[in-house]
């Protein structure tokens, strides 16, 4: 059994979660990568087949239910979150994994997305950031940066864009985290959301090679970038940069900056300690800018409540107690009336 799994777990491979589907994503889409996380992750979460779903909606994102050799839902636009919340309160037994790109889930489907982690209904939640619209053959997206140019956007885009994990937060998430699709980190990650009870939302910066091509490269190329990723631990120190710098709070401004560490001496520099239940660090670290700053990454937030699926079960269980399930019983209660259709009485 993998060291990751529970005993009783399903004892799986990544063949086991492969399907014969012919995988359509144009060549070199960071979303094969991701794929690859996903089917390496489910084994050493012990993960069973046949009590997973993956839920989408509408984009290249979307096609991931058609990979994974479990049950599946390619829904409509924007609307996977409700279609995921029906099937967790339906059976919530079930292991739900939504999976959303920055359009379906920011531009239609940002309603929809808000009320799925306010409720904090108990699923992973991948939202595919590739600041494109790439189905669709390249449009601007809400997460597209300003300037972008693009079909729908010729001379650049003005628009401010979204920042999913700042999304999240502020509409009540209580688990964020960030990966990027090539990243050997990224099963961390994953495995970290399906520990966490609640909705997990991971951010996951995607390379669309058609339509916004290397777009994350200043900090999620394969080779050269590390001293730009800040990975968090919780536990341990904001370190970057071989940990030769750090992120430090400005008490006085109450804001974060980068420090230099010299010979290790992080303490000495201020360098602060990740705690992933600090709501109000992880605000900091997702409106960090990059470039000053380097790019946070890992769970920024971890601080799980109650789950919507434990108080609709409890308000079931409060409301039929002591009750007999009679349905001819309550078609009968209150006023009703018998329709006769005999020529005395016409209908």
């Amino acid at each position: 059994m993998n060291e990751m799994t529970s005993p009783g777990s399903m004892i799986t491979t990544l063949k086991d979660w492969e399907t014969d589907q012919e995988v359509r994503w144009c060549p070199g889409c960071g979303d094969y990568a991701i794929l690859k996380a996903v089917q390496r992750t489910l084994p050493q979460l012990g993960a069973d087949p046949a009590n997973t779903v993956f839920v989408s909606g509408i984009g290249c994102s979307s096609r991931f239910p058609y990979y994974i050799e479990s049950y599946g839902f390619h829904t409509i636009h924007g609307r996977a979150p409700a279609f995921a919340t029906g099937i967790k309160l339906a059976n919530p037994d079930l292991d739900i994994w939504l999976v959303t790109g920055d359009g379906d889930g920011l531009s239609i489907g940002g309603n929809h997305l808000m009320h799925v982690l306010r409720r904090n209904v108990n699923m992973q939640i991948m939202l595919f950031n590739n600041e494109i619209y790439g189905l669709t053959k390249g449009q601007a997206s809400p997460t597209s940066r300003e300037g972008t140019r693009s079909p729908s956007t010729p001379i650049g885009s003005f628009d401010h864009p979204a920042k999913p994990a700042a999304f999240a937060l502020g509409s009540g998430a209580r688990f964020v985290a960030r990966g990027f699709d090539v990243s050997k980190k990224l099963p961390e990650v994953l495995m970290a959301a399906h520990a966490h009870r609640g909705a997990a939302f991971i951010e996951i910066f995607q390379n669309c090679v058609v339509y916004n091509k290397d777009v994350f490269d200043d900090f999620a190329q394969p080779k050269g970038a590390e001293d730009r990723q800040l990975w968090l631990e919780n536990g341990a120190p904001m370190l970057f940069a071989g940990g030769t710098r750090g992120i430090a709070l400005d008490r006085e401004a109450l804001r974060l900056t980068v420090v230099d560490v010299a010979d290790g001496g992080w303490e000495s520099a201020g360098v602060i300690v990740h705690d992933v239940t600090n709501r109000s660090i992880a605000h900091m670290l997702v409106e960090m800018p990059f470039g000053p700053f380097p790019m946070a990454l890992g769970v920024l937030y971890d601080d799980p409540i109650p789950t919507f699926e434990e108080a609709v079960i409890a308000e079931r269980e409060k409301a039929s107690a002591g009750k007999e399930p009679n349905l001819a019983k309550l078609l009968g209660t209150g006023q009703t009336w018998t329709v006769d259709q005999s020529a005395g009485h016409p209908a």
